[in-house]
């Protein structure tokens, strides 16, 4: 798997919003969805505030690549299904990163049935 650069982790890491979306399995792109994103370390994590059931997640799952847009980079990637062991991280980098806004919005990202949907974002090779 590719590795994203400094510059890539600090504009997307830096970036208040992220477009992302999933690739069909026609190879089609599916339409782009905002979500929020967050940095720890060298990765990137994006979570659905509406759980497993959210469409935009459900897509993710179906070929596991699509593309992202946040701060200037437009970046294909593989959605990798993170480890739970990362959750209190992410959840701590949302918290960092979000704590501007009202409890209920920054806590609807916080939840067990968001938790449960922590993609990592890894950027894929279209070589």
């Amino acid at each position: 798997m590719s590795e994203w650069t400094s510059s890539e982790l600090s504009r997307i890491g830096d970036a208040e919003e992220i477009q992302i979306a999933a690739r069909r399995r026609d190879d089609t792109v599916r339409k782009p969805v905002t979500i929020w994103v967050v940095r720890d370390g060298d990765s990137l994590y994006v979570r659905s505030v509406k759980g497993p059931s959210s469409a935009w997640f459900r897509g993710t799952q179906e070929r596991h690549e699509g593309q992202i847009r946040a701060g200037g980079v437009d970046k294909d990637v593989t959605f990798v299904n993170a480890e739970h062991a990362i959750d209190d991280k992410v959840d701590a980098a949302y918290r960092a990163k979000y704590r501007r806004y009202a409890g209920s919005i920054l806590n609807s990202v916080l939840t067990p049935q968001a938790r449960s949907t922590t993609i990592k974002l890894v950027p894929r090779s279209t070589s």
